[in-house]
């Protein structure tokens, strides 16, 4: 973990440079904003201010300061691309992305489990390959009583 009495290289940290002051050794900001990270601060500065920056540094752990850095940098970047949702635009975009995957995954095993249940009803040799008393999805996730080779020649529609 970086610390503030680290020593650094003779450049100003970002913070400092762009709000055009010298950065001292003590300087709160240097440790999370380094000279080449320019950018970084300046969209957490546009969103918060330096002052609310330093503010929430003075209150957060030491231990855990370099996390909070991390969050409003996110959170700055989320709210210039979004101003009016910010983040929660970008959860709730997650969220519904989620959802969408949640029910293909439903439909490819409902898929998975007719054709399999139609090659066991249309077997050529006759043997019955279906695990009784054992639920087709059950079969799919663990069980060995079904050979992924004996549905593979289906396509799905």
């Amino acid at each position: 973990m970086k610390s503030h009495q680290e020593p650094r290289s003779g450049s100003s940290c970002a913070a400092c440079k762009l709000l055009k002051r010298r950065c001292t050794p003590t300087c709160q900001f240097a440790p999370y904003f380094r000279s080449d990270e320019q950018n970084k601060f300046a969209k957490v500065h546009k969103v918060f201010g330096a002052s609310k920056v330093s503010k929430i540094l003075n209150e957060v752990p030491e231990e855990q300061r370099e996390e909070a850095v991390n969050t409003l940098v996110y959170e700055a970047d989320m709210r210039l691309r979004d101003p009016v949702y910010g983040c929660i635009g970008a959860i709730a975009s997650l969220q519904k992305k989620m959802v969408e995957l949640q029910h293909d995954l439903i439909l490819a095993r409902a898929r998975l489990a007719y054709y399999v249940d139609q090659s066991v009803l249309f077997s050529d040799d006759g043997a019955n390959m279906y695990c009784p008393g054992i639920d087709m999805v059950e079969a799919f996730n663990g069980q060995d009583c079904l050979s992924f080779d004996q549905f593979s020649q289906y396509p799905f529609p």
